[in-house]
């Protein structure tokens, strides 16, 4: 990465395209510059699905769901038009994964429902994970199902937060709204990671 005075402190990479160089946690979240992030994917790969449903899944294993995303991604923008249906599925179950992960769970919940319908709705998808060995209907299952506990715990969460606020949770209490976002459970990215394709225990 590099920064040039017509950029304003931008950040480009080598082919000048406006990139962040801030280092970035596992769940993609942009740390402080100078602090120790994890390495970040490479944009652009064009790999087979054999290569992108196994470093997807390792991704996904480590509780990376970010990372993972960004090499579904890269399937849907180097593949045939006609199972890109299929990869931007899978790209938005990783990411409805990230946001469930960084206690977004709306967001989380809606891009879990979105990429469900995506593999589920479409003969591409459905056709195209058949070949691929991929699980298509153990995928919606797992994510409306995520989707469905992610926003129920949010629901709990967001109830105890006006619980707080109007049981004499003012000021100094410990309860309202801060104190209530930081406690909603959220979901631990590496445990919850779907199994991609059928031959995976």
């Amino acid at each position: 990465m590099n920064r040039t005075a017509s950029d304003r402190g931008r950040d480009r990479d080598d082919e000048g395209r406006a990139r962040s160089a801030r280092p970035r946690d596992g769940l993609g979240r942009p740390l402080p510059y100078g602090a120790e992030g994890v390495p970040r994917q490479p944009e652009g790969v064009v790999r087979t699905p054999e290569e992108t449903l196994r470093e997807a899944q390792r991704l996904l294993d480590a509780g990376m769901p970010f990372h993972a995303h960004e090499v579904f991604e890269d399937a849907w923008k180097s593949g045939p038009e006609s199972e890109r249906d299929l990869w931007q599925g899978l790209a938005q179950l990783a990411v409805g994964l990230t946001h469930a992960a960084r206690g977004n769970t709306a967001g989380g919940a809606r891009l879990l429902r979105r990429g469900a319908d995506r593999l589920a709705g479409g003969p591409g998808s459905v056709e195209a994970a058949a070949a691929y060995g991929i699980d298509a209907g153990g995928l919606v299952a797992w994510a409306r199902e995520l989707a469905d506990r992610a926003t129920e715990d949010g629901e709990a969460g967001e109830a105890g937060e006006d619980e707080g606020a109007h049981a004499g949770g003012g000021a100094g209490s410990g309860k309202g709204s801060g104190a209530a976002a930081a406690a909603r459970p959220v979901v631990d990215a590496a445990s919850e990671a779907p199994r991609l394709r059928l031959d995976r225990a």
